[in-house]
């Protein structure tokens, strides 16, 4: 069963945002990491990269799919999580722990156009 974090913005391609100040820590929701299955890789963009909201920035690799990482907010990669690259299935042991990159965020407005929990379990429910 899928788990589904409180205090957390969700885009509806899966991505999650944990906001502390102006970074934007952004990973894939535990709905999402059940979904794929085992994840074996894990691409990610290099720090000082500049992001775009609904636009791709990486992807995740499973042993049954690939899945694009689609940025919900815009700004600067400021940070990428490098234990992916060593071990890409923390995402499976822990999506929220095991966030994927963190972003200065140059519009906190876009954070409006993102899900809560609740609103986004419900439409994990749909699909």
């Amino acid at each position: 069963m899928a788990k589904f974090e409180e205090g957390l913005y969700y885009s509806e391609t899966h991505e999650y945002v944990r906001v502390e100040g102006d970074v934007a820590i952004i990973g894939i929701s535990d709905y999402a990491q059940h979904a794929l299955g085992t994840v074996v890789y894990v691409d990610m963009p290099e720090v000082d990269d500049e992001v775009e909201a609904g636009e791709e920035f990486g992807a995740v690799e499973s042993v049954k799919a690939a899945s694009d990482l689609n940025c919900p907010v815009s700004g600067t990669v400021i940070e990428v999580n490098e234990a992916l690259e060593d071990e890409p299935g923390l995402l499976n042991k822990d999506a929220f722990a095991n966030w994927i990159i963190k972003v200065e965020m140059s519009n906190k407005r876009e954070l409006e156009n993102l899900m809560d929990a609740k609103a986004y379990e419900e439409f994990c429910s749909k699909e």
